[in-house]
């Protein structure tokens, strides 16, 4: 009997842990419309998990894309998405959309957290 109720209580921490551990990730928004990026600079704190929630509004797909962190996703008109980045050290990052080049890229910019 007490070693289930140890098995058990080892997993429920466990549980608990990880959904801890998953909502430390800062989360920052950005709309993507037919090329337009709203808003055109994230500001994010380095060295913590970011996730991007992604909608497209316009009428074509988009893809969002930064080589500098080697992720990339499309999505089609109306879909919504996250793409999730390890933690960054400070620094600026650019992004753009792969779809619609002849707009301007946008820039995440990730600064230390103030003391």
């Amino acid at each position: 009997m007490m070693k289930h109720l140890y098995k058990y209580t080892l997993l429920l921490l466990l549980m608990i842990t990880s959904s801890v551990f998953a909502a430390e990730k800062f989360t920052v928004e950005l709309e993507m419309k037919d090329g337009e990026l709203i808003p055109q600079v994230l500001e994010v704190p380095a060295k913590t998990p970011i996730r991007i929630k992604i909608r497209n509004t316009g009428t074509s797909p988009v893809e969002f894309e930064s080589t500098q962190l080697r992720k990339e996703k499309v999505l089609a008109p109306g879909a919504n998405s996250v793409v999730v980045i390890a933690p960054l050290k400070p620094g600026r990052y650019t992004f753009f959309d792969d779809f619609h080049l002849s707009h301007p890229q946008g820039e995440i910019v990730a600064t230390e957290k103030a003391e």
